[in-house]
């Protein structure tokens, strides 16, 4: 590759690469221009450090995950559908990618000490997406008056070990989709409004029971 061809789109690929070749300890600048066929100075050109680097293939692989909840968010449906539908669809997308993409997941898992304003970021953009849909919910009646974004961001904290990678060891054990059922709905029974929870006690009681 020449170097006026170099990008930084191509820089994050073969970082993202070499990082899962030799991991993040030996993982140097000088690695990923030797990848790329350039100078480690032309790396350096777009990226001025090593940690610059590794924070920017962070925050990309981090938007592969928060980008798909924003279609999610837009959706025209009710709050409680969409707001279940964004943490099912943000479970799926973590366990695709322990499934997946194991070495590259926990190259990242790694490497998320050293980029704590990037991950930082991306908790605050995940728990913005939630309370959005929370404000929603408020506007449209169906979720009591409350604090969207004080609220989204205990939603998403209540949640984490179904999502956070911390406890991604934990994620294939049985019963974990019955449990994050069970926690569903004690957090939904905290958000709704009194007619839609009513409606909710109602359905609960009225539901044949398991044979």
């Amino acid at each position: 590759m020449t170097e006026g061809s170099l990008t930084p789109d191509r820089i994050l690929d073969a970082a993202e690469e070499t990082l899962t070749r030799f991991g993040p300890a030996k993982t140097m600048v000088v690695d990923v221009a030797r990848a790329l066929g350039v100078s480690h100075g032309s790396v350096y050109r777009h990226f001025a450090s090593k940690a610059a680097l590794r924070d920017a293939v962070t925050a990309r692989w981090l938007d592969r995950v928060s980008a798909p909840l924003e279609k999610i968010v837009a959706e025209d449906a009710p709050a409680t559908q969409r707001l279940r539908h964004w943490f099912d669809r943000l479970i799926a997308i973590k366990r695709q990618k322990v499934k997946v993409e194991p070495e590259l997941f926990a190259t990242y898992l790694a490497i998320f000490a050293e980029s704590r304003a990037v991950v930082q970021t991306h908790t605050e953009r995940l728990s913005a997406q939630v309370a959005a849909i929370v404000a929603d919910g408020v506007a449209r009646g169906e979720f009591a008056d409350c604090d969207p974004a004080a609220t989204g961001r205990a939603v998403f904290h209540a949640t984490a070990r179904f999502h956070d990678p911390a406890y991604a060891k934990e994620w294939n054990d049985p019963g974990q989709d019955a449990a994050f059922d069970q926690l569903w709905s004690l957090i939904l029974r905290g958000l709704l409004a009194d007619e839609h929870r009513a409606k909710l006690s109602r359905r609960s009681r009225t539901r044949p029971a398991a044979v």
